[in-house]
C-alpha cells in the first residue's frame, strides 16, 4: 500500500508542472481559481481562505449533504491527518496531526464558543449534530493566541446558519440506516425585515450493533431471546432542540442562540452465573444546555467590535441497575451511581481594524472563562477555576504580496501559572496563482479540574489529582504551498504542507513513588513530538469534482532515548472523493474513500522489555446518490456506507520470544445502507 501512496503523491506533486505545460502551450494567462470560500475563524473580518494567513480548510453544506453526514464524526472520518477512535461508552474521539491523546490537542467550537464536557479527554463527536450547521472550518496547528487552551494541534469551528432567503421556510427530514438508525428532524425559519428566527429539533435513535447483526434493510427472521442484550456499539437515543434569533441593524448585528441536548446510552450486561437470571445494566445520561449572545458592530469602513458572552452547562449521570431477567424488575445497585456536572461562563471581545489596502491591520481583545465542577469524584465535590487573558495580533504588509502576522497572549489562571503564548504567521503570494505560508505558534493545554482535583479511592482504584500541575505546551512549526489556477473550464488547486510539533510537560497518570499500593496521580513528565507531510489536489471540470490527498505522519517513540528503536514511527493516509452532478435532472453521485495506514508504537512491559505494538490498517469508502424532486422541494439520498465491510481491526502487541497479545479495535459497523429524505416548504 505504501507504494500506492507514494505513486499517488507523485501524481499529485506533478500536477502543477503538467498544468504549467498546458498553459504555456495555449499561450493563455492562468487566472486564479474561484475557491474563495469565506472564513471567519481567527480572522479580523470575514475573509477568503486564499487570503488568510493560516491554512484553513472549509467543509461546506453541499459536501456535508453529499456525505449524508449526521454528526461531526461522519464528516471527519474522511479528513487527512485526522484519526477517529471509538469507545463503547465515551463515544468517538479524534486525533489531529498525530497528537498523543485523542481529543486533548484539538479545540471544537460552535460559532467561536467552546464545547464543554470532555469524557476520557475528548468531546464525543457523535454528540455534535449538524442539522443547523452551514459550514465547518478546520485550522491545523495551534490557535492558542486567539482561542486559548486545548488549541494545540488544531481548531474546528462549526458555523451555524444565521439567516434565510425566504420569509418562511420549513424542512422536515428523516434518515434511516440498515444497522438500526432512525433519525427525524425539523427545521423552521421566519424572516421579516431585520429579524430572523430559526428553530431546529431532532431525535436520533440507534438500536445498537454487534458484528453478527444482519446489515440488510429489514430483517424479519425470528431471533432467540436476548441475543442482542450485549452490543459492541451501544444503543443510544438523542434529543436536540435549538433556537436562534438575529437582528440585523444598519451597522450592528445582534444574535442570541440556545440549544438543549439530551442523550441516553444503554450498556446492558451479560447474564451472571450461576443461573443467568441477573445482569448489571448501566445507563449514561448526558445533558447539555448552551446559551450564547453575540454583538457585532462596524465602526466606519474598517473597524469592528465583536462581543460574545456564553453560558454552557453539562451534566452526566451514570446509573447502574441490577436487572432480574425473570421478572424484568430492576433496582439501583448500591455504590455504583455517579453524577458529574460542569458549567462554564465565558466572555470574549475583540476590536479590530482590517483594511485590505492598508499596510497594517490589527486586533486586540480579551478572553475570560470561569469553570465550575461538581462531582462525587472531585476533591470536596466542588471546584472552580478562572481564566483571564488578553491577546493582540497585527498583520503588516511591507509590500502588497507579503504579510507578516505576529501575535501574543497573556493570561492569568486562578489554579496554575498560565504561559505566555506567542505566534508568527507569514503569507507570501508572488503571483496570482501561488501562495506560500509559514508559521510558528506556541500552544498550550491547561490542566483540567479532573487532573487537578480528581479523588477516586475504592477497592480497585487509588487515584488522586495534583494541584501543582503546570500546563502542557507545544511549539508548532508549519509550512505550506498552494497553487490555484483556471484553464478554460478546468479549475484546479494543488497544495503541499509540512508540520512539526514538539510537545512538553505532558500531563500523565503515573504511580506515586513511596506511596500506597496502586496509588496514582497526574504529573508533568511526558514529552512528545509529531511531524508530517501532506499533498493534495482539488480539480473541477464542468460538473465533475475530484479531490485527492495523501499524508505521512510520524509520531515520537520516547523509548528511543534509551533503547534501540526508531525515533519516529510513520503512518500513511490517502483519501479521495469524486462527485458527478447532472443539474438539469437534479442528480448527483459521490464516492468517498480513505485509507488509514498501520500505526506502530513501542511500549515497555513490567520487566522493562521493549515491545512493539500496532493497530492495523483499514479502508473506508462510502457511496451516495442524490436526487432533487418537485422543483427542489424534496431531496432524497440513498447509498451505502463502509463499502469494504470494516468492523474491527487488529491491535497487536509483540512480546518477548514467549509471549504476545492480540486484540481488536472497533472501527466500523460493517457494510450498511441508508436512505435520507428532506421535504422543504417555503413561502416567497
Amino acid at each position: 500500500m505504501q507504494k500506492r501512496i507514494l505513486t499517488a503523491a507523485f501524481i499529485v506533486a506533478s500536477l502543477p508542472a503538467a498544468a504549467q505545460a498546458i498553459r504555456d502551450s495555449s499561450n493563455r494567462e492562468a487566472m486564479q481559481l474561484n475557491m474563495n470560500d469565506v472564513v471567519i475563524t481567527g480572522q479580523y473580518a470575514p475573509n477568503s481562505k486564499e487570503n488568510a494567513v493560516q491554512k484553513i480548510e472549509v467543509i461546506d453544506r453541499v459536501k456535508i449533504d453529499a456525505m449524508a453526514a449526521q454528526n461531526l464524526r461522519d464528516v471527519l472520518t474522511n479528513q487527512l491527518s485526522v484519526r477517529i477512535s471509538q469507545d463503547a461508552i465515551f463515544g468517538a474521539g479524534l486525533n489531529i496531526q498525530g497528537s498523543q491523546s485523542y481529543g486533548e490537542g484539538a479545540k471544537i467550537l460552535v460559532d467561536g464558543v467552546a464545547i464543554i464536557g470532555k469524557q476520557n479527554g475528548s468531546i464525543d463527536l457523535s454528540q455534535v449534530n449538524l442539522n443547523n450547521i452551514d459550514r465547518i472550518e478546520i485550522i491545523e496547528g495551534p490557535m492558542s493566541v486567539s482561542y486559548g487552551t486545548d488549541a494545540i494541534a488544531g481548531t474546528i469551528n462549526l458555523v451555524t446558519k444565521k439567516t434565510q432567503s425566504t420569509p418562511f421556510e420549513t424542512i422536515v427530514g428523516a434518515y434511516y440506516e440498515s444497522i438500526g438508525t432512525y433519525n427525524i428532524s425539523m427545521d423552521a425559519g421566519l424572516h421579516k425585515g431585520r429579524h430572523t428566527i430559526l428553530l431546529n429539533g431532532n431525535r436520533n435513535f440507534f438500536d445498537g450493533w454487534s458484528p453478527n447483526d444482519n446489515a440488510g434493510f429489514f430483517d424479519f427472521k425470528a431471533q432467540p431471546a436476548d441475543t442482542g442484550r450485549v452490543a459492541q456499539w451501544k444503543p443510544r437515543e438523542q434529543y436536540n432542540a435549538g433556537m436562534q434569533y438575529t437582528c440585523a441593524l444598519n451597522k450592528l448585528s445582534l444574535n442570541y442562540k440556545s440549544n438543549y441536548f439530551y442523550e441516553t446510552i444503554t450498556n446492558r450486561g451479560m447474564p451472571m452465573l450461576p443461573y443467568y437470571e441477573m445482569a448489571f445494566d448501566d445507563y449514561y445520561h448526558t445533558r447539555r444546555f448552551d446559551n450564547a449572545f453575540f454583538a457585532n458592530a462596524r465602526i466606519g469602513q474598517h473597524k469592528r467590535i465583536n462581543f460574545q458572552v456564553a453560558y454552557n452547562d453539562y451534566k452526566r449521570v451514570k446509573n447502574q441497575f441490577t436487572k432480574n431477567l425473570t421478572t424484568l424488575s430492576d433496582i439501583l445497585t448500591p455504590g455504583q451511581q455517579d453524577t458529574s456536572r460542569y458549567n462554564e461562563c465565558s466572555s470574549r471581545a475583540t476590536f479590530s481594524h482590517s483594511n485590505g489596502q492598508a499596510r497594517i491591520s490589527y486586533e486586540a481583545g480579551y478572553d475570560i472563562s470561569i469553570q465550575n465542577a461538581n462531582s462525587t469524584l472531585i476533591l470536596d465535590q466542588k471546584q472552580q477555576m478562572g481564566n483571564y487573558a488578553i491577546f493582540a495580533s497585527a498583520e503588516y504588509k511591507p509590500f502588497s504580496r507579503f504579510t507578516i502576522r505576529p501575535g501574543l497572549r497573556y493570561g492569568y489562571n486562578t489554579r496554575y501559572n498560565a504561559p505566555l503564548v506567542p505566534s508568527l504567521n507569514i503569507l507570501y503570494k508572488p503571483g496570482k496563482n501561488w501562495a506560500f505560508r509559514a508559521s510558528y505558534a506556541k500552544g498550550f493545554r491547561e490542566p483540567n479540574l479532573k487532573e487537578l482535583y480528581f479523588d477516586f479511592v475504592d477497592i480497585n482504584h487509588n487515584i488522586h489529582g495534583n494541584d501543582d500541575l503546570a500546563a502542557e505546551y507545544s511549539n508548532n512549526y508549519s509550512v505550506s504551498a498552494v497553487y490555484t489556477a483556471r484553464y478554460q473550464q478546468l479549475d484546479y488547486r494543488v497544495n503541499c504542507a509540512g508540520f512539526y510539533n514538539n510537545i512538553k510537560d505532558l500531563i500523565t497518570l503515573a504511580s506515586v513513588s513511596g506511596g500506597a499500593a496502586n496509588e496514582y496521580t497526574y504529573v508533568n513528565i511526558g514529552k512528545y513530538r509529531t511531524q508530517g507531510l501532506q499533498l493534495g489536489t482539488d480539480v473541477t471540470f464542468k460538473h465533475i469534482s475530484l479531490s485527492l490527498g495523501t499524508a505521512y505522519t510520524g509520531t515520537y517513540n520516547a523509548l528511543s532515548e534509551n533503547n534501540d528503536v526508531p525515533k519516529f514511527s510513520y503512518s500513511p493516509e490517502f483519501r479521495s472523493s469524486i462527485t458527478y452532478s447532472i443539474p438539469p435532472y437534479g442528480l448527483s453521485a459521490s464516492l468517498f474513500y480513505k485509507y488509514t495506514g498501520r500505526f506502530i508504537t513501542y511500549i515497555a512491559d513490567a520487566a522493562n522489555n521493549t515491545l512493539q505494538a500496532y493497530t492495523g490498517d483499514y479502508h473506508i469508502a462510502d457511496a451516495t446518490l442524490s436526487k432533487s424532486l418537485f422543483n427542489k422541494h424534496m431531496d432524497i439520498t440513498v447509498g451505502c456506507k463502509n463499502l469494504f465491510d470494516v468492523k474491527n481491526i487488529i491491535a497487536y502487541a509483540a512480546g518477548t520470544a514467549h509471549s504476545s497479545a492480540t486484540g481488536t479495535a472497533a472501527i466500523g459497523m460493517g457494510r450498511y445502507y441508508f436512505v435520507k429524505l428532506n421535504i422543504k416548504f417555503h413561502k416567497q
